[in-house]
This record gives structure tokens, sequence and C-alpha cells, in this order.
């Protein structure tokens, strides 16, 4: 239960969309080798992983038991410096992020649906990126849920 409410938190923070619009998957990858899949699907996939962000401290500082959770951030930068100075209204959802946390001997990934975006952002220069990123991170998951 406790966990349930800890990955709301988290979420509720990490996304800018809806509900129905998460991505997620289930591993059978402990936590450190989910990890490093993650970190090696998105170099082989042309992104470049901008950081790391332990949320974990924080949620244990509140009292509540925690494994391990960690917020990927990742991007193509030069596609991001192009969006984000035109669109200065997408800064906040980007780059892109995936919240990665342990729960028992597996490995969930979840991450918002960027095709969502299409609801707020309509112009059609935009949608091939929202599209593409969905896929891309569609992807990632998918990378990451079958490696054993």
């Amino acid at each position: 239960m406790k966990q349930a409410v800890c990955l709301l938190a988290l979420l509720a923070w990490l996304l800018p969309v809806q509900a129905e619009g998460l991505l997620m998957v289930r591993s059978a990858q402990s936590f450190p080798e989910a990890m490093l899949t993650l970190q090696g699907a998105i170099e082989l996939q042309g992104y470049t992983l901008s950081r790391v962000q332990r949320v974990d401290i924080g949620l244990t500082a509140s009292g509540f038991t925690t494994d391990l959770y960690r917020v990927v951030f990742l991007g193509k930068i030069e596609e991001l410096r192009e969006v984000t100075e035109k669109y200065p209204l997408l800064i906040p959802y980007l780059p892109l992020k995936i919240a990665v946390f342990a729960e028992g001997n597996e490995t969930l990934l979840v991450s918002y649906d960027p095709a969502e975006f299409s609801r707020l952002y309509p112009q059609p220069e935009l949608q091939p990126y929202f599209e593409r990123w969905a896929r891309d991170l569609r992807e990632l998951l998918e990378v990451v849920r079958e490696a054993e």
C-alpha cells in the first residue's frame, strides 16, 4: 500500500498529463540490471541520458518505506534545444522522463505518453515529435521488459 502511495506521489510530480496517458512495463530484472539495460537502450536509440535523479531519499525522509526509485531524464540535445526555442511552453515536459523503481525482485518503469501532448499542443509541426517520442519511449520500455 505504501508503495502505491509513493508511486502516486512520484507520478503527480512527474506527469503533466492525465493518468490514462501512462506507459508502464514490469521487468523481471533487478533494479540495478534494469537501470543498466535502460541506459544502454537509451544510448543505442540515439538519445542522451541527461541525468538520473534519486527520489527515494525524499520519500524515506517523509516516513515512507521505499525500495529504489529513480527518474531518468533523456533526450536528443539538439532536438530539445530546437523545440524549446520555438515552443518554450514545452520546457516543463522536456527532457523526456522515465520513473524506475524496484518492487521486490522486479523493476517497474513508468513514463507519460508524449502522444498525449497533442491534446495540449495541437500545432501540426509538433505532432511528428510527439509521435516519435511516444514510439521511442515504448521501444525503450519494451527493451527493458524483454531483457532477462
